[in-house]
């Protein structure tokens, strides 16, 4: 009976512990990861805020956004937006790992690992939760007329303002995927001088459209970029990539590409770790 009672206590103050210790490390991060087990998916989930902002007259978008745990450094938090891909909305910051192939749990990953490591992440909607207009045929051309320049103009000026919190307009990074890829490049030709570096995912320059790629001259404050790509992807072929790293690297503005060998058109694994590191190197 002794031996009995003594053996529950010891496992009650084990589960205390435990519990203590998994509430202090949930403190530091605004996400959570269980890992894939026994058949069992895999989910990353990170609490988030939203607001909404003027995109026209009459029109508004839904932006979600979180900050890091703790107090920002001074001058603010950096900060990345985090543009979505085609038909993929960023309604949420909650992934798992058996969801649409899995190709979009390394997203989760990343933005984990951005606010893990003191960066805000801010994720703007597409028009519809579909697609940008930066590429689209005939919208290219008119990009300051659309819908997208009105959106992402007022969200740069809400962040200057405070609306998001304390962020650092020194240090503004963008990044995104497929339609939000081809967005992120738009930052560099549309907002000069507000952005420090920029890592696209599985698209390539501002106004090209899967295989229909042209990289005309860059503007000469085109901020650092790095590309994330599959060598085997199915829509946005790999080449159209290499055209704008290769130009980037002819106007001597400072580029870096990853090609996973068989990755297809997704974020792969290293993405979280390759991303953090660009941006860490350019303050």
């Amino acid at each position: 009976m002794f031996r009995s009672r003594f053996n529950c206590r010891i496992l009650l103050l084990s589960t205390l512990l435990s519990l203590i210790c998994t509430t202090a490390a949930w403190a530091d991060s605004r996400c959570t990861e269980r890992k894939p087990f026994l058949g069992i998916a895999g989910k990353i989930s990170c609490s988030h805020q939203s607001t909404w902002i003027s995109s026209g007259d009459l029109l508004s978008r839904k932006v979600i956004y979180q900050t890091p745990v703790g107090t920002p450094p001074a001058g603010g938090w950096p900060v990345v937006i985090m543009y979505q891909g085609s038909f993929f909305a960023l309604d949420n910051f909650v992934y798992y790992s058996d969801q649409w192939l899995g190709r979009l749990y390394n997203e989760g990953k990343l933005i984990k690992t951005l606010l893990d490591n003191g960066y805000a992440v801010i994720a703007p909607s597409a028009p519809a939760d579909l697609f940008w207009h930066t590429n689209i045929p005939g919208m290219a051309q008119l990009y300051e007329q659309t819908t997208d320049y009105t959106l992402i103009t007022n969200l740069l000026q809400a962040m200057a303002q405070g609306h998001f919190g304390p962020l650092n307009p020194n240090r503004q990074y963008a990044t995104g995927i497929s339609s939000g890829g081809y967005n992120t490049s738009r930052m560099a030709v549309s907002f000069p001088g507000k952005f420090k570096a920029l890592a696209i995912q599985s698209a390539s320059y501002a106004t090209c459209s899967g295989p229909l790629c042209v990289v005309p001259e860059l503007p000469a404050d085109h901020p650092p970029t790095t590309f994330l790509h599959g060598f085997v992807d199915a829509v946005v072929p790999w080449w159209t990539m290499d055209l704008y790293y290769d130009r980037l690297l002819y106007q001597g503005i400072e580029t870096t590409r990853y090609t996973d060998p068989l990755g297809n058109h997704e974020w792969p694994a290293a993405a979280p770790a390759h991303i953090l590191a660009w941006f860490n190197a350019h303050p």
